[in-house]
């Protein structure tokens, strides 16, 4: 048997795994890229 016959890959359980951990690594990456983005902006003028 081989790992891709393996019976892990049947169950709903492991894809539901998958999905959410692939949906934290995306969030992840999106709110990096929004937090440098905004850290690396200049500063905005003061009014005094």
């Amino acid at each position: 048997m081989s790992l891709l016959d393996a019976p892990i890959w049947n169950d709903a359980g492991t894809w539901i795994v998958l999905g959410v951990s692939l949906l934290f690594i995306v969030v992840g990456i999106a709110m990096h890229r929004i937090i440098m983005k905004v850290v690396r902006a200049p500063a905005p003028e003061s009014k005094e």
